[in-house]
């Protein structure tokens, strides 16, 4: 917050209504920060546990070239949705978007998702067909 009303002083005088002018700075930093954030590593000490669950490993890696041929806004709606679980909400908080957004790119994706990749097992294919 303190970074907008910095950026927000320079021009103080000139804006007429400061209000909608500092929102929308707050709305930037935000996505600036986000942007920011996703991409940061982190260091640990110890390395993850790698789930070896078995699952049909050549449906995973057509998922997940099918899903780098989505809009990077669609595959981030695809992956918060559907395999972090969040709610459409909560995906719209997270991106910094509205809800009807999340909506759209999710629907728009998932018929993407469709196209490219027909025949996706059923472990990942409920999700596709039914656009849960």
């Amino acid at each position: 917050m303190q970074t907008a009303l910095l950026k927000a002083v320079p021009k103080w005088g000139k804006v007429r209504d400061p209000e909608p002018y500092v929102r929308r700075i707050l709305a930037h930093e935000s996505i600036s920060r986000w942007r920011r954030r996703r991409w940061r590593e982190t260091s640990t000490e110890a390395l993850p546990e790698l789930q070896a669950d078995g699952g049909d490993v050549d449906s995973r890696l057509l998922l997940r070239q099918a899903l780098g041929h989505l809009a990077p806004r669609q595959r981030a709606v695809i992956v918060l949705r559907y395999f972090d679980d969040l709610t459409e909400a909560q995906t719209a908080e997270a991106l910094g978007i509205s809800v009807g957004t999340v909506k759209s790119q999710a629907r728009d994706a998932l018929a993407r998702l469709r196209a490219l990749v027909p025949d996706l097992d059923d472990d990942y294919g409920d999700v596709i067909r039914s656009g849960r």
